[in-house]
């Protein structure tokens, strides 16, 4: 196993976690999400905002999509846990920070962050020098996915309870995978306890989205592509849906950026909102 405490966050964990930060900091309130702690972690050059990939103005619609689809995530989970689960599982987590900004209810819940030993240790070692600590619901289990290792096995050996139900997401992830890879993740999934829920972003065929979100979307989809990591997987909401029933699970919602848009910017006057039909997200339940 690889298991480097040097190697820090791959490029779009970065990304997205300054891209939260960038709505703090950017936009003007109500913000949909106050997370500027992948910032603190990451501590980058005072310039890190001039960068192509930060320019307040371009990113725009991108970083209010990705603040969009964490509230939506962190509501699903205050309204899980209100229902009594009390497990929730982050796979591949990144900088994801609920446990430390959400003390509240992150107390209430064993929370399982999934994803390779390096960048785990990583931020591990950032959050014991950053004074945050790891709280004692927080488990990090780490998976060497290069090395075939299995997240559901690495989930019930760091203490996930099978008999109980789970809150289970995965954002930002779906595209990098293969059809069957997303199909057997909702096979895994769907295996869990019955009353699980699972919540999954996903993209929609580049051409289907806004005309002037197109080149941001063709951008990225080139530097995944230039960097080794390619777009592979788009879905339309009918073909994510079925995936998810063909799985196993009794009900699959599809949550479109317009449902978002509703729900976090109805009474914004700035026009931050998401670009429609580029991401959204899927709800399934057993």
């Amino acid at each position: 196993m690889n298991d480097n405490t040097n190697a820090a966050p791959d490029s779009t964990a970065a990304r997205v976690a300054l891209w939260r930060a960038l709505h703090v900091q950017a936009d003007a309130p109500p913000h949909v999400l106050e997370d500027t702690m992948g910032l603190e972690l990451l501590s980058p050059d005072a310039n890190w905002r001039e960068r192509g990939d930060m320019n307040p103005q371009f990113t725009r619609p991108f970083r209010a999509s990705i603040v969009a689809r964490a509230r939506f995530i962190e509501d699903l989970v205050v309204e899980e846990a209100a229902r009594g689960v009390t497990q929730y599982v982050i796979l591949g987590a990144g900088l994801d920070t609920f446990a430390q900004r959400r003390p509240e209810i992150a107390s209430r819940l064993n929370i399982f962050e999934v994803d390779p030993p390096g960048p785990q240790s990583w931020k591990r070692r950032r959050l014991i020098e950053l004074g945050y600590g790891v709280p004692d619901g927080l488990r990090f289990v780490p998976v060497d996915f290069e090395a075939g290792e299995s997240w559901r096995a690495k989930l019930a050996s760091n203490g996930f309870d099978e008999r109980k139900p789970a809150i289970v997401v995965s954002t930002g992830v779906s595209m990098y995978l293969t059809m069957e890879a997303n199909a057997a993740t909702l096979r895994e999934v769907a295996g869990f306890a019955s009353g699980s829920v699972f919540a999954m972003t996903f993209l929609l065929p580049i051409e289907f989205a806004d005309p002037d979100a197109r080149p941001g979307l063709e951008m990225a989809e080139k530097g995944a592509r230039a960097s080794g990591t390619p777009f592979i997987s788009f879905f339309t909401p009918a073909q994510i849906q079925s995936l998810a029933h063909d799985a196993g699970f009794r009900d699959a919602r599809h949550v479109s950026a317009q449902d978002l848009t509703q729900r976090y910017f109805a009474n914004r006057t700035d026009g931050l909102r998401p670009p429609r039909n580029a991401e959204a997200l899927l709800v399934a339940t057993m």
